[in-house]
C-alpha cells in the first residue's frame, strides 16, 4: 500500500488546478481537480501541477 501524500495543509490551501482554477483534493496518491477531474500526480512530495503530466478522467 502506497503512504498517504506528505504535503503541506497550508500548500493545500492555495494551490489550484491549472487548467481550470477549481480546488484540489488530495487522493493516496495524487492530487484530483474537484472541477474537471484532472489528476496531477505528486512525485518526492512534491505536487507536479503541469496540464501535461496530468492524467484524464475516465
Amino acid at each position: 500500500m502506497t503512504p498517504p501524500l506528505n504535503l503541506d495543509p497550508a500548500l493545500l490551501e492555495i494551490i489550484v488546478c491549472p487548467a481550470c482554477h477549481a480546488t484540489l483534493a488530495p487522493t493516496e496518491t495524487e492530487l484530483v481537480c474537484t472541477g474537471c477531474g484532472l489528476a496531477y500526480p505528486v512525485r518526492d512530495d512534491i505536487p507536479v501541477l503541469l496540464v501535461d503530466e496530468a492524467r484524464k478522467p475516465a
